[in-house]
């Protein structure tokens, strides 16, 4: 840290006790907010919130101008426009996301993928389902990993200040996904405008393509370069919801779990390699030979 970032160092007070992943997340937002020139206080004494820059999820207040963010008062802070209310997370991202993440599409893409679901969550909003005995492993989770349990020597303090540091980093990483998401999707509506079957996307990198494809109706597959494998290129089936794990349509009953020799005999594609048990995926050695195993799919379903 600079001498410029001490001179102005900004104080943030939160509460004390156990700690929560709404204001673990605030707190890393206004760290990366005045470039880690803050001093984070966790305090329940008005006297110490008195003093602060910024009183998150405690205090009763929700005062901009003054840099209050709590919604526990009677009423709470405000619900976003699809019923989602705001917790401590929420209000501050509100206020500073679009100047963090540097533009209006990569804050409004990452209160949907981080904060709504930390704020739903923290007012007693379910946003998942739980299959049998089976629960997702979800953010709270993991903030929830950092406390101390009941025969440990550590506080709730350090646990609370290791959290905050994990909260910056996975921020800092959702910011640049967001803002290459925003540069991506451009060429993946390219992509799509220049298909003459658009059943069959064909991406030059790897773009982030879920949302963009989902919003229109003909896209059944998209061939794209297989990460990690060079030379390699692969054909993904686009999902009915971006959030499902079910196909609009699948890649050939026949190719499950089949590879090598046995995936070319029985696809008639000499460079197949691979196709997954669920039919969502398939790789060839080649973009012309993902191309060949995209277009037997949708022959096989014009034959149906």
């Amino acid at each position: 840290m600079n001498a410029s970032n001490t001179k102005n160092m900004k104080k943030i007070v939160t509460h004390s006790g156990n700690f929560h992943t709404d204001e673990v997340f605030a707190c890393a937002v206004l760290s990366i907010l005045n470039d880690g020139a803050v001093e984070i206080a966790r305090s329940r004494n008005p006297e110490a919130w008195a003093k602060a820059d910024y009183v998150v999820d405690v205090g009763g207040e929700y005062d901009i101008p003054r840099g209050r963010f709590d919604h526990h008062q009677e009423g709470g802070a405000g619900v976003r426009a699809n019923g989602t209310p705001y917790s401590s997370f929420g209000l501050v991202w509100k206020e500073f996301g679009e100047k963090i993440a540097g533009s209006l599409f990569a804050a409004r893409v990452i209160d949907e993928r981080l904060v709504q679901p930390v704020d739903a969550a923290d007012n007693g909003f379910e946003t998942f389902g739980v299959r049998g005995d089976v629960a997702p492993y979800i953010l709270h989770d993991v903030v929830s990993a950092f406390r101390p349990v009941w025969n440990e020597e550590r506080t709730e303090d350090e646990g609370f200040f290791d959290a905050v540091a994990f909260a910056e980093k996975l921020l800092t990483r959702e910011i640049v996904h967001a803002q290459m998401e925003e540069a991506g999707r451009q060429h993946t509506e390219e992509a799509y405008a220049n298909s003459r079957d658009k059943r069959i996307i064909v991406l030059e990198d790897h773009y982030p393509w879920y949302e963009t494809l989902g919003t229109k109706s003909e896209p059944l597959f998209v061939v794209k370069p297989d990460r990690g494998n060079v030379g390699k290129w692969k054909v993904e089936a686009v999902r009915s919801e971006a959030h499902s794990f079910k196909n609009r349509k699948d890649l050939p009953l026949a190719w499950a779990s089949k590879t090598g020799v046995a995936l070319v005999e029985i696809s008639g594609v000499v460079d197949a390699l691979f196709c997954h048990s669920k039919l969502f995926v398939a790789v060839a050695g080649s973009k012309e030979g993902a191309l060949k195993l995209a277009q037997i799919a949708v022959d096989t379903l014009d034959s149906e």
